[in-house]
């Protein structure tokens, strides 16, 4: 019988070749010739460095199909996937066991800027070497790791994207596990209430005869402090330094998450944000990195219209205990290709269950950017909704203008008939 990961691999295939794009499959076996870790993923990479002329240049490159595991070992407690591809480079994910769980505890991108085919014109000759922490944690053993949905790593000059991802580190006696530890992006998005933080006090009541003194519990809310509205900032990306813009995005941004039992809300400070992202006919992506809080917001286009499909969060908070959370399955701000998405009003959306983001003074407009200027606007439903209540109001106050006029219309036609009665 297929394995329930194998069905996995299957439906992975199918899905590359509906896309024109493909994943990469390795395998690799201990000293007792036994599959000890096994790897089916897709990933691409975002690279900018310095080019000749004293510029900056951008490359997005996809990890071959065809890598060799040159340097991958497998342990009892410990395990590293490496793969290796093009003229010395290399992406390395070290894993480690802890009881009944494993992790990836880093993840190490080296890449050779002499190797012209993938760094043109690149100024350095220099390996350069890019580690990130990944958020795959908690895998439970003898399971098989799988994230359909987008993960970003992003450091310095370099965006990971990682998704279609099956990975099963500390395989058991050779054999692929049927079962699954889902990453939490792919888990169903529920709604969920925000927390409200209560103190207990206790009040007695007055003993009489022979009933005991009891104490009954009541309850305080203890109200969270308001955040002030979030700074509004304006964000561009750029092909290349010194051409126009090719997406514009203006916001200001909140987001609230729950850990444990704890929901605490934190503004996007747009001041010191790094910007990065990158701009294609059918995709685009803006990714904001400020001290707390690193965002990846992705579009698509289809159909002549656009919209965010994925949102990808980690935050950095003065607890020190980081959070992260994504939904690749969105359906967001939604608009002509050409023109730009527009929503004044305060808006919040359930991205997951641990997970909402809040907006304001929200303006996107991720492909069709004219001059790097933006396009004419499509309002969201709660402007539409305002921008009709002046009609309507208007209407009114009209009608009962017009119903006032032909009351005391026929109020006065109603005396002066009463009257001419009279004279004669």
């Amino acid at each position: 019988m297929m394995s329930r990961c194998a069905v996995f691999v299957l439906f992975l295939a199918l899905g590359i070749e509906i896309q024109l794009s493909y994943a990469t499959e390795v395998s690799v076996k201990d000293t007792d010739d036994k599959l000890c870790l096994f790897a089916n993923l897709m990933l691409n990479f975002s690279v900018t460095y310095e080019v000749t002329g004293n510029k900056n240049g951008t490359v997005n490159f996809e990890l071959p199909e065809n890598v060799t595991t040159e340097g991958s070992l497998c342990g009892n407690a410990s395990s590293t996937l490496k793969l290796n591809f093009g003229t010395g480079h290399s992406w390395t994910v070290a894993f480690t066991q802890k009881e009944k769980t494993y992790q990836a505890d880093s993840i190490i991108f080296a890449y050779n800027l002499s190797d012209s085919t993938f760094f043109p014109n690149a100024m350095s000759n220099e390996t350069v070497t890019a580690t990130v922490t990944p958020h795959i944690t908690n895998v439970d053993m003898d399971t098989c790791y799988s994230c359909k949905s987008k993960e970003m790593f992003q450091v310095d000059a370099v965006n990971q994207t990682l998704w279609n991802a099956l990975i099963q580190a500390f395989v058991s006696n050779g054999i692929q596990s049927e079962n699954i530890t889902s990453c939490a992006a792919d888990l169903p998005v529920t709604t969920v209430a925000p927390t409200t933080h209560v103190t207990s006090t206790t009040t007695a009541v007055p003993a009489t005869n022979s009933t005991p003194t009891t104490s009954v519990p009541t309850t305080t809310p203890t109200p969270t402090p308001s955040l002030p509205i979030p700074t509004t900032g304006e964000y561009k990306v750029k092909a290349e330094d010194n051409s126009t813009a090719c997406l514009l995005a203006n916001f200001g941004l909140r987001i609230g998450f729950k850990q444990g039992e704890k929901y605490q809300e934190m503004n996007f400070e747009p001041n010191g944000t790094k910007v990065s992202g990158s701009c294609g006919p059918n995709s685009s992506e803006l990714v904001l990195s400020s001290n707390t809080i690193t965002i990846m917001l992705s579009f698509t286009s289809e159909a002549k219209k656009f919209h965010l499909h994925a949102l990808n969060v980690t935050t950095n908070p003065s607890s020190g205990v980081v959070f992260t959370d994504a939904n690749n399955n969105l359906t967001l701000w939604e608009a002509a290709v050409g023109s730009s998405y527009m929503c004044n009003k305060k808006q919040n959306y359930n991205i997951s269950s641990l997970l909402t983001l809040y907006t304001f003074d929200l303006r996107v407009q991720p492909f069709g950017v004219n001059k790097g200027n933006f396009s004419t606007a499509e309002d969201c439903q709660a402007d539409a909704d305002e921008s009709f209540l002046v009609p309507i109001a208007v209407g009114v106050a009209l009608l009962v203008l017009i119903l006032i006029v032909l009351l005391a219309y026929f109020i006065g036609r109603k005396r002066n008939m009463a009257s001419g009665y009279e004279s004669f």
